[in-house]
């Protein structure tokens, strides 16, 4: 097992866009490691949860699971059909957690108009607290870097953040749309220029999204990111 020392070795090492994005641990107190074509890398503070993102042939998987997958508050995360293939493979028994999906996609994205970067996100809280009281990223909180929205009659109807991006994956978080405003089409507006500017700036941009939450899926797909399942697993004692 060969202990990878710092996000450049990480990047060397994966091409999956789910560790390279957890590869900004590796500043900030994470570790990493490589074994037979796997790598996991401990992000102690990724989007509120202690992580262990694990990526790579399932056998090289359940080893590293094995040997770093269990500690108080840990979320082993992988790509859900991995993660069915290493269950079978740990001498101990691990459960499943609620799946959820990940989506991401590179190239480029036509930036819309009428949406922008705001100056301040005052009008952010409220609005996420009428549209998305759930939302994993507040103003203010560690890692959320910026938020961006679109105003009718001066008064913020939706937003969405850029968020724990890594050195080449832009992370968008926080999509909210007023409900006076649904179905107007400004969640589209709003993620596609958050979207746009984070392709351009990191190359690759990804998000997290519910995998029952079907018209989340649908709009992100409208915009061309492609969904994958993904999953933790635990230990069941």
């Amino acid at each position: 097992m060969r202990r990878l020392r710092t996000t450049a070795d990480v990047l060397d090492a994966c091409a999956d866009p789910l560790v390279r994005w957890a590869a900004q641990a590796l500043s900030c107190g994470g570790a990493a490691w490589e074994h037979r074509g796997a790598v996991g890398v401990h992000a102690p503070a990724l989007t509120r949860r202690r992580r262990l993102v694990l990526s790579g042939p399932a056998e090289g998987v359940a080893s590293l699971l094995a040997a770093h997958g269990r500690g108080v508050g840990l979320r082993p995360l992988m790509e859900r059909p991995v993660a069915l293939r290493v269950r079978e493979l740990m001498p101990d028994p691990w459960v499943e957690d609620q799946p959820f999906g990940w989506m991401d996609r590179s190239g480029t994205l036509p930036r819309p108009d009428g949406v922008s970067w705001l100056p301040t996100a005052d009008g952010v809280e409220p609005l996420l607290h009428k549209a998305l009281p759930s939302s994993w990223a507040w103003p203010g909180e560690p890692g959320v870097r910026r938020w961006a929205g679109v105003f009718e009659d001066d008064t913020l109807v939706a937003t969405a953040a850029e968020a724990w991006s890594s050195v080449d994956v832009g992370f968008m978080m926080g999509v909210a749309v007023h409900p006076s405003y649904a179905r107007c089409g400004l969640g589209l507006r709003v993620c596609q220029f958050v979207a746009s500017s984070l392709l351009d700036l990191y190359g690759t941009c990804a998000l997290l999204v519910e995998n029952l939450n079907v018209p989340a899926i649908a709009l992100y797909r409208k915009l061309g990111f492609a969904y994958r399942d993904v999953t933790t697993l635990l230990p069941a004692s």
